[in-house]
């Protein structure tokens, strides 16, 4: 396995090297044939909805986490869902406890998804408290949270594209579990509808977070029980969590020095948007890690639709002007492009990988930064969470969307209704010959033809 940590003094960040500006979507992919040939590992599916529903802790080996939760989604009126994929007018908190299985009933990086409710605590992921709570009881939870931290500090994670409510729950619940960090953890949940087919839709949640995200930043600056703040984010998260940090320093003068960790996992971030973000923040930063991986093929799908201008997680940093812009601003870089381990997409290796996941709650726990120079080659990782970046709602993204809705469950239980709406207002124009994802997973040739 490869990887690379590389730091330097101050100056400009990556800019893309290739500028070209392809047509749009639809145009470009509107004669495409695209054959697929997909065989889905038996077993895969979706998971029952609703499993917030709390359950009694009837196992005597499980562990707990307890997280707060800051979020501008909507309310659901479906029992064991709590908050939908829609927009809230105002954010809202919740206090959630998440029952993990004993060690031995599952590998490290997975989320254990009962297969029926209610959950068996002895061998699923189950949900033993969900309450939405006040702005002051947030608070409350927040200060007693951080005095039982050793350092007093805080471990800040948001969620990338594609993520059901329950989705980012569970999948926080296992990476602090499986780090041990030992931080207030925040879960920081944005309005993802969890369908790959809502890319546009989550891409513009996230501007619609970003000032509820600075609030919560500006308020755990100025907590003095809060003596250090770290934040982890991946995927389409990376957006809103460097634009709500863009926005705070912008408004500041310059971040806190509390702020110490930001780590960005498999970033869909335009390279020149992410250079003008940290150009924004000023001199005073906080210790960025940026972990790459140039198989992951999710952000190479974002890259086609957003103008063929590479994705920050996707670069190779070994090459210029990667390399030396990267140097001049300390920003660490670890590529963990031949780390084999998450989803088909490449696209999850932070969370799913066992010596990953192990090592990023130590580090963060005892205050020691991620290039630090007595860290051994193995201590350069970290966690991150699942999701997948692609496509948007067009014909194009149709197209492009079939071999991922044969991977991606999720995506299989909105990609026939997506189908219908796009072919419904296409179908005079086109001969669409794929009438669900379930054509793919069956290795069934989809085309469509001009």
């Amino acid at each position: 396995m490869y990887f690379k940590v590389t730091s330097g003094s101050a100056g400009n960040v990556p800019h893309s090297v290739d500028r070209h500006r392809s047509s749009s979507p639809f145009q470009r992919y509107r004669s495409l044939i695209l054959c697929v040939a997909l065989v889905l590992p038996s077993g895969c599916g979706g998971h029952p909805k609703g499993v917030l529903t709390p359950v009694a802790d009837t196992s005597s080996g499980s562990s707990r986490v307890s997280m707060l939760i800051a979020t501008t989604r909507s309310r659901s009126t479906s029992q064991g869902e709590m908050f939908t994929g829609e927009r809230a007018l105002a954010p809202a908190f919740a206090d959630i406890t998440v029952s993990i299985p004993p060690a031995g009933v599952r590998k490290v990086g997975d989320v254990a998804w009962p297969k029926r409710l209610p959950s068996n605590p002895a061998t699923d992921f189950a949900t033993l408290k969900a309450e939405e709570i006040s702005l002051d009881q947030a608070k409350t939870w927040l200060n007693a949270s951080v005095k039982k931290s050793p350092d007093r500090s805080a471990f800040v994670f948001i969620h990338g594209f594609n993520n059901r409510f329950e989705d980012s729950v569970y999948r926080f619940a296992q990476i602090v579990h499986d780090s041990g960090v030992r931080s207030a953890p925040i879960l920081v949940t944005w309005p993802s509808r969890g369908s790959l087919l809502a890319y546009g839709y989550d891409r513009e949640s996230t501007n619609y977070t970003r000032n509820a995200l600075e609030r919560l930043f500006q308020y755990l600056a100025n907590d003095s029980e809060i003596k250090e703040v770290s934040i982890l984010a991946h995927s389409m998260g990376n957006w809103l969590a460097l634009e709500g940090l863009r926005q705070m320093a912008i408004r500041n003068g310059g971040l806190p020095p509390k702020f110490k960790n930001v780590m960005l996992a498999a970033p869909d971030v335009d390279v020149d948007v992410f250079r003008s973000q940290i150009a924004d923040m000023g001199k005073q930063q906080p210790r960025f890690t940026l972990f790459v991986s140039r198989d992951d093929r999710a952000l190479a799908f974002s890259r086609r639709i957003w103008g063929d201008i590479a994705r920050l997680g996707s670069i190779d940093p070994e090459q210029a002007p990667f390399k030396a812009e990267l140097e001049a601003n300390k920003i660490a870089v670890i590529d963990l492009t031949k780390i084999k381990a998450g989803d088909r997409l490449h696209h999850s290796k932070f969370a799913q990988s066992p010596q990953i996941v192990r090592l990023i709650g130590a580090r963060i726990s005892e205050g020691q930064t991620l290039t630090d120079s007595k860290m051994g080659l193995g201590d350069h990782l970290i966690a991150g969470t699942t999701g997948a970046a692609a496509v948007a709602g067009s014909t194009a993204g149709l197209i492009l969307a079939a071999p991922i809705a044969a991977m991606d469950p999720h995506t299989r239980d909105n990609y026939a209704h997506h189908l219908n709406s796009v072919s419904g207002q296409t179908g005079k124009q086109e001969n669409t010959r794929c009438s669900s994802a379930r054509t793919a997973s069956r290795g069934q040739t989809c085309a469509v033809v001009q």
